[in-house]
């Protein structure tokens, strides 16, 4: 089988929340509002965001994106994981935060003390199940991804994360990006097997 292509799409530090700690964060009643739509359908970058504190330093107005999740996350690159002095910090799928470092989120009505949800985000696909047959991978399998160029690389441990809803596209954080010295909307190659 021929190898097929995928558009990235590179994600920056960003923050997802529950209800409960948007309320907090925001006050009670408070709804994200839509700033800009994210490739992933029924995703956005939301115009509300808060400040990520450790105790060696802060972000100041890292992007809420919404809509709301069942756990609240932190998620950065390697670098913003050395900068907010943490160390050993786990590469996960989203969502799978049992262990990691936590975080204080402050918003303008609150804080809310994570004690734990910082992680550096598995790269990944998204992608239909149709696709996932075109492609001939399934969900949680990991395939290898060419990015040519000038300082062209292959991305290994690319994670497959199939649902119905989802567009075709790769997701990796600034660091693996900036090395790579590849942007949104690039075409990468899927190697598969």
């Amino acid at each position: 089988m021929s190898n097929k292509k995928v558009t990235v799409g590179i994600s920056a530090r960003h923050v997802h929340v529950t209800r409960e700690h948007l309320e907090i964060l925001y006050g009670a009643g408070y709804q994200l509002t839509n700033k800009k739509d994210l490739s992933q359908p029924g995703q956005f970058a939301s115009n509300e965001t808060v400040d990520v504190v450790t105790e060696k330093s802060t972000f100041k107005n890292v992007r809420i994106l919404g809509p709301e999740r069942s756990k609240s996350q932190v998620e950065v690159s390697m670098s913003d994981a050395m900068k907010l002095g943490l160390k050993n910090i786990p590469v996960r799928d989203s969502g799978d935060l049992a262990g990691t470092p936590g975080a204080k989120l402050v918003g303008p009505k609150g804080e809310v003390e994570l004690k734990e949800g910082v992680i550096v985000a598995s790269r990944h696909i998204h992608m239909t199940p149709a696709e996932a047959a075109t492609f001939g991978v399934k969900d949680k399998d990991t395939v290898k991804v060419r990015c040519g160029g000038e300082r062209g690389l292959v991305f290994e441990n690319v994670l497959i994360r199939v649902h119905e809803q989802y567009a075709l596209e790769m997701h990796v954080d600034t660091d693996e990006g900036n090395a790579a010295l590849c942007k949104t909307g690039d075409q990468l190659e899927v190697i598969v097997g």
